[in-house]
């Protein structure tokens, strides 16, 4: 239920804040005064598509707040939980702002959600009913939805499931169908992925092979650079004639004698000794190296075609071994994918069929649901349309004879009607009437009120084309779907105002040369003044204030 409205810098609404109520709340005024601007709000709060033509003119951004007593259902706090919205104090504060530049910015309690998620909230907390609800009417397409709305949870879920099934046959279809087009390229592309994996197995790269492959090269092109160097490192160092080691010795050995004599001289002595068994040491490092240099000529044989093997494989599948074996792995997943599925066309194609069989037998059983469901619609409407003084109509839901399987099924249905006892039932679209139309919608949301659990319902303009007593029997209805939840009506009669509990005015006013909205809960006095103008228009008598006053105390709203 919704139970506060604000808007600020929306169309000619420059600052408006409405408090709402449980029950049947009128909303009137002047044609013009704005009475679709406040339910144009309400649409983008639900995630309606906005623009930036709703900014109020001279202003930067318009902001719409809406306080909603949380809906109490599992599938809604379900969804509030995915979409990690808090859930507190049994409220929902949802608020959208729309700037100058376009952009949109939806909070649900205060948590920032897409527009496509303030949809799916807006689902559960209103539902208005409009000129787009007549327009749907006309347009039997958009009959099958309404004959499954008015389906069990149950239906609707195997609908949900039968969804599921059809795209994963046409999926499947769409893949047999280019493996037909395209067979003789696909075997071949199979084909040159085999190739590929083979030739990635033979090479059995490792990570970190190649840097090791070019060190153990340069070492084997410079092997004697390598022995020459380390050669005439071993004469200089200890070579049997003249060596450094030697003159390093007699230093360390002339020193030792007079290191104790200072501090100074005791350190340079220090540094020297550790010196010569340093190169003591390497000059046996550099002979033992020496004794195991030996060339293998093959070995750098073998380097370099390793290394054209590699150089091979990156020039094909990527610029290094861990990209090479990144696409062996994408290939090899391809191709165990192709060996899963049945890759070859008879077997997908038995696939094929059998799924054909099941989403058939599905359709042919939902089909069999929506037959009882229009039934039994069938009969509701009638039964809502003799309340509204359509007792003599006849309302069948059509189903055609082709069977074109969809996302839905294989139904096509359209409603059919006469309002003439005598004459054949024909297209609604054709021969309905606007004041036949907005009793039929009416019917049809007195039925689908009882089950959904909108919080909300709003009508705008749902009387448009009635009048005398269709029009008091069209206010007993909407007054009936307000018992026990909360309507908002949009109208233009006085039968339909006279039954709400509450009534909003809403007027044009112009203050400092600007038109803004003004809206105001009304009391007893204004109610009948404004009941009164609606039913004599601008000139308003003693009569008229009398027949208001009567209207007012027949339906039990003043005393």
């Amino acid at each position: 239920m919704l139970l506060e409205l604000s808007i600020e810098n929306f169309a000619i609404i420059e600052d408006l804040h409405l408090t709402f109520h449980k029950g049947m709340t009128a909303l009137t005024g002047e044609t013009g005064a704005g009475k679709s601007i406040i339910i144009d709000a309400m649409g983008l709060l639900a995630g309606g598509r906005g623009s930036i033509d709703y900014i109020r003119q001279g202003k930067q951004k318009c902001v719409l707040e809406g306080l909603f007593e949380l809906p109490k259902s599992i599938s809604f706090s379900t969804l509030l939980e995915e979409l990690g919205i808090e859930q507190q104090d049994e409220l929902l504060i949802v608020q959208r702002d729309i700037t100058s530049s376009g952009k949109s910015v939806c909070r649900v309690n205060g948590r920032m959600v897409t527009l496509g998620n303030l949809k799916r909230i807006g689902s559960y907390l209103v539902d208005i009913q409009g000129q787009n609800e007549h327009q749907d009417l006309l347009q039997p397409e958009r009959h099958l939805q309404m004959v499954d709305n008015f389906g069990s949870q149950d239906f609707k879920e195997q609908l949900a499931n039968f969804k599921e099934k059809y795209n994963e046959f046409r999926e499947l279809e769409k893949r047999v169908r280019d493996i037909q087009e395209n067979e003789q390229s696909y075997i071949q592309r199979i084909d040159m992925l085999k190739f590929q994996k083979q030739e990635i197995e033979e090479a059995d790269l490792q990570i970190n092979e190649e840097e090791k492959l070019v060190e153990e090269r340069d070492k084997l092109v410079n092997f004697q650079k390598i022995v020459d160097a380390f050669a005439k490192s071993h004469e200089a160092l200890a070579s049997e004639t003249e060596n450094s080691l030697d003159g390093i010795g007699i230093v360390a050995q002339e020193l030792q004698e007079v290191a104790h004599l200072d501090k100074e001289y005791e350190q340079i002595n220090e540094n020297v000794q550790n010196a010569y068994y340093l190169l003591q040491d390497a000059a046996g490092e550099i002979s033992d190296t020496l004794d195991q240099l030996e060339l293998d000529e093959g070995r750098l044989e073998e380097v370099n075609a390793r290394l054209e093997v590699i150089r091979q494989l990156k020039r094909k599948y990527g610029d290094s071994i861990e990209t090479v074996l990144n696409y062996y792995e994408e290939i090899s997943a391809e191709l165990a994918q192709a060996d899963d599925t049945g890759n070859h066309l008879e077997e997908l194609q038995l696939k094929l069929d059998k799924q054909n069989n099941e989403i058939w037998k599905m359709a042919e059983n939902i089909h069999a649901q929506r037959k009882k469901i229009a039934r039994q619609l069938e009969k509701d409407i009638l039964q809502e349309l003799a309340d509204l003084y359509l007792e003599n109509t006849q309302f069948e839901v059509h189903f055609s004879e082709e069977k074109h399987l969809n996302q839905t099924g294989f139904d096509k249905i359209e409603f059919y009607l006469t309002t003439n006892p005598g004459e054949p039932v024909k297209p609604l679209a054709k021969v309905a009437s606007g004041g036949e139309l907005s009793r039929i919608l009416l019917a049809l949301k007195s039925i689908f009120s009882r089950a959904q659990e909108k919080t909300s319902i709003v009508f705008d303009e749902v009387d448009t084309g009635v009048s005398g007593r269709v029009a008091q029997a069209i206010a007993e209805k909407i007054s009936g779907i307000a018992y026990g939840s909360q309507v908002l009506c949009i109208t233009h009669l006085p039968q339909v105002a006279a039954v709400g509990d509450y009534q909003y005015l809403i007027n044009k006013e112009v203050q400092n040369g600007r038109t803004k909205t003004v809206v105001k809960e009304i009391d007893d006095t204004k109610r009948i003044q404004e009941i009164a103008r609606m039913l004599s228009g601008a000139e308003i008598t003693e009569l008229t204030m009398e027949n208001a006053k009567e209207m007012l105390t027949k339906a039990g709203k003043i005393a």
